[in-house]
Formats: C-alpha cells, sequence, structure tokens
C-alpha cells in the first residue's frame, strides 16, 4: 500500500530566499534546470525590484538570500544587490560557475557575510568540460576552487553524477585533497535541460524540502517553491502586495501542499542554512556529511534553514 506524503498545511515562514536574478551564463550544461547559456537575458525584473524584493524578504524575516542564475555575477547589479543585500542584514551565499572571477568580486565574496558555492563534475578535464560545454571551464574553475581556498572563504562544491563511469568519486576526493571541507554529490534532476523528454517536469524530482521555509524569485518575478521547483509557480513580486502577498495567497498554500514531503530522514543528514541548494543542474544536497539528498519519493533530508 502506498502511503501519500504529507504537506503542511500552512506553509513555514520564509527564511531563506532564491533570487535568480539572471538566465545567462558563459557555459551551455546539457542538464541546465534553468536552460540557462551565452544568449539568454538578465529577465524582466529592475535591479529597483530586485532591491524592493530584498527588504520586503529582510522584513518577513528571511535570514540567507542565495544570488544564483544562469551566472548570477554576470548581472550588471550584482555587486549592488549583493551589498544591498547585506546591509539589509541578510546573510548571503552566491552559486557561481566560478569561470571567470575578476579582482572586484574576489574582495565581495571576502566581505563577513558572504560564502560561495560552485559545481564541478569531474576531476578529468575533458569530461568535465564536455559535461558544461565549454572548453577549458575546468581549468577555470578549479584555478578558482583552490583561489577560494587560499583566500579562506567560506566555499561549497557540489558534484553532480549525470551518466554511469562519470568520475564524481575521484573528484570527490580532488576537492576533499584540495582542502574543500563542503563537497556534496547529487544526480541530476529531470527539470530544464535535463528533462529531455515532452512529459511535464514532475514534484518527484523535488527534495520535499521546497516551499518549506524557502521560495524562489526567477528573473521575471515569478515566485517558486525552489529554483528546481520552477514549474509550480505561485505568484509574482511585481504585483499588488509584493512578495508578501504571495506567500500569504491561496496558490502559494497549494503548491506548498502539491510537494511530497520525505518519507524518512536519513540518519546524519542535517542541512545547515545554505547547504541544501541547487547549483545549476543540482538539486537538494545536504551538509558535508556528503551523502546524497534524494528525491522525496525515496528518502531526503529535510532542510533545515
Amino acid at each position: 500500500m502506498t502511503i501519500a506524503p504529507e504537506a503542511p498545511v500552512t506553509p513555514a515562514p520564509l527564511t531563506f530566499i532564491e533570487l535568480e536574478i539572471t538566465g545567462r551564463c558563459q557555459l551551455s550544461c546539457s542538464h541546465c534546470y534553468a536552460e540557462s547559456g551565452p544568449t539568454k537575458g538578465h529577465g524582466t525584473m529592475t535591479v529597483g525590484d530586485w532591491r524592493r524584493v530584498i527588504d520586503e524578504a529582510a522584513a518577513l524575516g528571511v535570514e540567507t538570500a542565495q544570488f544564483i542564475g544562469g551566472e548570477a555575477t554576470m548581472h550588471p547589479d550584482f555587486v549592488e544587490l549583493v551589498g544591498h543585500a547585506l546591509d539589509a542584514g541578510l546573510r548571503v551565499q552566491v552559486f557561481s560557475n566560478l569561470y571567470r572571477v575578476s579582482p572586484p568580486l574576489w574582495a565581495l565574496f571576502e566581505r563577513p557575510g558572504v560564502s560561495l558555492a560552485t559545481s564541478y563534475y569531474s576531476d578529468d578535464a575533458a569530461e568535465h568540460d564536455e559535461l558544461t560545454g565549454r572548453a577549458g571551464s575546468h581549468t577555470r574553475t578549479r584555478a578558482a576552487i583552490v583561489e577560494a581556498v587560499e583566500r579562506g572563504i567560506r566555499l561549497k562544491v557540489g558534484i553532480i553524477r549525470m551518466r554511469e563511469g562519470q568520475r564524481t568519486e575521484q573528484a570527490r576526493s580532488e576537492m576533499e585533497a584540495l582542502g574543500v571541507d563542503r563537497v556534496t554529490v547529487d544526480r541530476e534532476r529531470a527539470v530544464g535541460n535535463a528533462a529531455r523528454t515532452e512529459a511535464l517536469p514532475s514534484t518527484s524530482e523535488l527534495c520535499g524540502g521546497c516551499a518549506d521555509g524557502k521560495a524562489a524569485i526567477l528573473p521575471d518575478g515569478t515566485v517558486a517553491p525552489c529554483v528546481l521547483g520552477r514549474f509550480l509557480p505561485a505568484g509574482n513580486v511585481k504585483g499588488p502586495g509584493g512578495l508578501a502577498a504571495v506567500l500569504d495567497g491561496k496558490q502559494w498554500a497549494q503548491v506548498a501542499a502539491s510537494i511530497p514531503r520525505p518519507r524518512r530522514q536519513r540518519a546524519g543528514c542535517t542541512p545547515d542554512e545554505d547547504s541544501c541548494q541547487p547549483s545549476p543542474g543540482m538539486g537538494c544536497n545536504p551538509d558535508s556529511d556528503g551523502s546524497d539528498c534524494s528525491p522525496a519519493e525515496t528518502e531526503a533530508c529535510e532542510p533545515s534553514y
């Protein structure tokens, strides 16, 4: 007998928000959940819209804002928006492919309250570059990871398992040898480019923690339960009442109730405030124990922000 997963009647108050500020990215990953790429734009949200959303999130009790894309650092107002979030009292996590990090960006990443996360695919440069669709991406990303460790920047590396035989465990060992103390491994999720079928996206691809203290704002202002749950829109921050009105609305409650909750908690999996987040193409990742965070229909870690 199959027992339907329970869903909360009322979603938990928001403490974590993902700000997907652009769809542009230097890479062309075939598994990208956001279908980002070099020719994509920054969306219809203005810098004023993003500042307002950050202020609204802080007023609602949000503690951490994650800047993500696409490649968030490619947004022309990225530095200003991160500064605005810090000034609003939020912790900030930047999810970057680390393909190109300028001196001003390093200075930003070293600011108190900022942490960094990236994706990595293989210790073999050819395999990594094949999966990102960009020659030289392995060399650039690995060098930036080394520099981040040397600078003492809080860093998480998520390794995405996409195919049989991929050198994911070797990549994990390599990162640990380089001094990265927060390394996770996850499989790709069938969302966006990774769906590769005509079927509609399924909530079974989600970790079960979406909308539970967490929300995502997409480049057009759409509010979703997380960036992977972008196929479950709950409203738009450009509407009357902004973010607060969306979170108080019936549609947000319905979206939250539609997401299967984890059947059981994996022992030892207790995500921290910024560890259960997807990097480009990856799903929910637990903290530094390095174990997988499977979709909710099997087993998953219950996010705790």
